[in-house]
């Protein structure tokens, strides 16, 4: 099949979990497909470099446009597409994927994530040959909107975020409901996710098509100069730390976890790594017991020489990354059930999960006092992952949702 991919950054490097997830179905779709790419291009991003120009039949890219807060308050207020439909929408890029769109006539038009739907519309309203339209849900974005809203209105300070997410969920629950409508086939990255999905649009054919990991890439024996310049126990959490789940579950551990640990007699140090931290982790960086270290090259050697990974999520969606990347380390977990949500991990088995504050330093304290136990369970993540999270066995369903619609 002729494929045409749009992504919403190009997809090298993989530095998060939309770059993962677009570069591995793009390595996996060209196996056996005429893949075509069409990227938008973020700061730094550079279509020359890495593997994606051996991988692809051809590749057409634009600069990604630059909003105004001002205009992002204007759009807020008055117009009816939510921001994230607003976000990398130019009238230039869409005059070269028209262009490059005719001359590939493609079979399967694969829209990644809800940021270049707006292309798509375009396209159908201009008569740009599409082929088939299928929508790759990086995640059900009115529930992650609705998570956040839940999640900011228990504390006072956060009203101000709750009332965007508010706003947002409504605007974005019409405009995924179109968008499922209009295509052919949807890929959701979890069952829960798909639920949603399927009562926007119950006609449309709609697959699960989860996160996954390159099981060759992630070897727990691997050896790595070391990371951690203080003293451990070390805990990690990891993510893209402009996003504002992982703010809050940084700052949530740090406040309400870490000092439970110590009265627990278990003083340990909290990494927080990943690109892009947020103005409001600045008020971890005078702590003895959290370093917040900014983008890092290869998070896996902060995950192999870590004691525990920790995902203390509060809202987000889909599949993490970070947790299969954790888990495929054979590293033990502790996370909130919403943290796991989408991974049929089983609580003690795979990893641990914990909720509340005190319940969450006791799992942790429980894993770094039990060394054996720790590694008995990293040895089960990592089974568990690499039997169903490899990408050689994801990458079929995508293409069996393809054959569905041919």
């Amino acid at each position: 099949m002729r494929i045409l991919q749009l992504t919403p950054q190009f997809p090298w490097p993989t530095h998060q979990g939309t770059t993962l997830r677009n570069f591995n179905i793009l390595k996996g779709l060209a196996r056996g497909h005429e893949l075509h790419l069409f990227s938008m291009l973020g700061p730094g991003d550079d279509p020359a470099a890495g593997p994606v120009s051996g991988l692809v039949a051809s590749l057409a890219a634009s600069p990604q446009p630059r909003r105004t807060m001002g205009a992002r308050l204007r759009d807020l207020l008055l117009s009816p597409q939510p921001d994230m439909a607003r976000r990398l929408w130019s009238p230039a890029a869409f005059q070269g994927l028209a262009r490059f769109a005719r001359e590939i006539d493609p079979d399967i038009l694969l829209i990644e994530g809800i940021e270049m739907a707006p292309y798509f519309f375009a396209m159908r309203e201009a008569g740009v040959p599409t082929g088939r339209a299928i929508y790759d849900a990086h995640n059900a974005e009115t529930l992650l909107q609705q998570r956040a809203a839940r999640a900011d209105l228990r504390r006072p300070a956060r009203w101000p975020a709750a009332l965007y997410s508010a706003i947002q969920m409504l605007k974005l629950r019409r405009y995924e409901a179109r968008l499922v409508r209009s295509v052919a086939g949807v890929a959701a990255v979890s069952e829960r996710d798909a639920h949603f999905l399927r009562t926007l649009g119950p006609e449309t054919r709609l697959e699960v098509v989860t996160n996954g990991v390159d099981i060759a890439l992630y070897r727990p024996d691997e050896s790595f100069p070391p990371v951690f310049h203080r003293p451990g126990p070390h805990l990690l959490f990891t993510g893209k730390m402009d996003f504002r789940p992982n703010v809050d579950a940084a700052l949530w551990f740090a406040n309400e976890v870490l000092p439970r640990l110590r009265g627990m007699g278990a003083p340990a140090h909290f990494w927080v790594v990943g690109r892009s931290p947020h103005a409001r982790l600045k008020a971890l960086r005078g702590r003895d017991d959290v370093t917040v270290t900014g983008e890092v090259p290869d998070v896996r050697p902060y995950i192999v020489q870590a004691d525990v990974y920790v995902a203390p999520l509060l809202a987000g969606g889909g599949t993490r990354f970070k947790i299969l990347e954790a888990l495929v380390l054979a590293k033990p977990v502790v996370s909130t059930t919403l943290g796991a949500d989408g991974i049929p991990v089983v609580d003690g088995e795979h990893l641990a999960l914990a909720d509340a504050p005190d319940v969450f330093a006791r799992r942790v304290a429980e894993l770094l006092a039990h060394e054996a136990k720790a590694r008995a369970m990293g040895r089960r993540g990592r089974a568990f992952v690499a039997a169903q999270f490899d990408w050689s066995v994801i990458i079929p369903r995508m293409e069996s949702l393809f054959q569905a619609l041919a």
